[in-house]
């Protein structure tokens, strides 16, 4: 068998996630790994440092869903970006020649998929969210499936293409330990600890309404804060208070630790804080957004492991007394959450991997 694979998905760390859980699993059987990303994104920054993946510049576009001259006039350039990045796909993939292609979504993924689809090599496509996102919808008509984290998804997604296999999450994602955690930390209280994440880009929301109400917070609370990149506070020196850009080896122990989180609502994250039952208060992003954040967030709150404060109706004691309520009621949403069924999506994905590249083969 052909044991040579495209993989693409970028613009935020969500759609790079599954690839990050399969790639050690190619790597250990002997694949070789290509990666197709943008030249600047955060795909880069998280992909192109791997051993044993080569990793793919193409030429990139978004769409902008704020209505100004700005946007409209971005967007139309970007098309051009687009069809460029296409052509550049088309070659490589060529040049490749690889048995099969798995995106996880993300702006990045359409050029490479059309790409894939020229060369006739067969695409596996994910989407986390409830509903499919702009690239996931474009692809549709070139790729095989799409696998799916909520089954509720699969009614979104035409000619019976999709299929469910529930959240993936990452092997160096399981198995925290709590006590490391607090020994990284060097915690000394035995106040419970309130996680807080805005996303790969941070939440200047979230960061301010935290940081407004540190001395009440804390008071009751330890708070672990992951503020996004570049948002660190310097002058804020807390007792109980930890602060990071990104926290990365050491999210499985914190997430082990964490007694309740306030995060985004990206499904990616919020099926990492299911898989640890940590209930979750959910501030989904709208400003800029498809609106799959809200639907996610509706989806964890109408099944009982979350609660939405709405970020333009919330005051910051509203915030503050949902945090104290949800605590007093961590039971309740841990029973809620003991009863869901995590199956291996990873498996079953890098199952069907191989039975597309071994069809290519015959």
């Amino acid at each position: 068998m052909n044991k040579r694979i495209v993989l693409t998905g970028g613009g935020t760390t969500g759609h790079v996630s599954v690839n990050l859980a399969l790639i050690p699993r190619l790597r250990k059987d002997g694949w070789e790994i290509h990666y197709f990303g943008s030249k600047d994104g955060i795909e880069r920054e998280l992909i192109s440092n791997l051993s044993g993946v080569n990793y793919h510049s193409i030429s990139t576009g978004k769409f902008r869903r704020h209505k100004t001259v700005k946007s409209i006039f971005e967007n139309f350039k970007d098309v051009f970006k687009v069809m460029a990045g296409c052509i550049q796909s088309i070659y490589k993939i060529f040049k490749i020649k690889p048995s099969i292609c798995f995106s996880k979504g993300g702006f990045v993924s359409v050029p490479v998929i059309f790409g894939a689809w020229v060369n006739r090599v067969p695409t596996l496509a994910h989407e986390s969210d409830f509903t499919p996102g702009l690239a996931n919808k474009l692809v549709q008509p070139f790729v095989k499936t799409i696998f799916t984290t909520f089954r509720e998804t699969n009614k979104y997604i035409k000619d019976g293409k999709s299929t469910y296999v529930g959240p993936v999450i990452r092997e160096d994602l399981k198995n925290g330990d709590k006590n490391k955690a607090i020994k990284d930390l060097e915690l000394k209280s035995d106040n419970p600890v309130l996680l807080v994440m805005g996303g790969s880009q941070g939440s200047a929301y979230i960061n301010q309404t935290i940081r407004e109400n540190l001395p009440h917070i804390l008071e009751k609370y330890t708070v672990i804060h992951s503020t996004g990149k570049g948002n660190l506070d310097p002058d804020i020196n807390l007792e109980g208070y930890y602060q990071y850009e990104y926290i990365t080896s050491n999210l499985k122990n914190i997430l082990a630790l964490s007694d309740l989180v306030i995060s985004r609502s990206g499904a990616n994250a919020i099926f990492e804080f299911l898989y640890y039952k940590i209930p979750m208060i959910l501030i989904p992003l709208v400003k800029g957004s498809r609106g799959d954040q809200v639907v996610n967030a509706r989806s964890f709150e109408k099944d009982g492991f979350a609660v939405i404060v709405n970020e333009e109706e919330a005051t910051k004691a509203d915030l503050l007394e949902v945090i104290d309520d949800m605590y007093q009621n961590l039971d309740k949403y841990k029973t809620k959450m003991e009863a869901f069924d995590f199956k291996d999506g990873l498996d079953f994905i890098y199952g069907k991997i191989n039975e597309y590249a071994k069809r290519v083969d015959r």
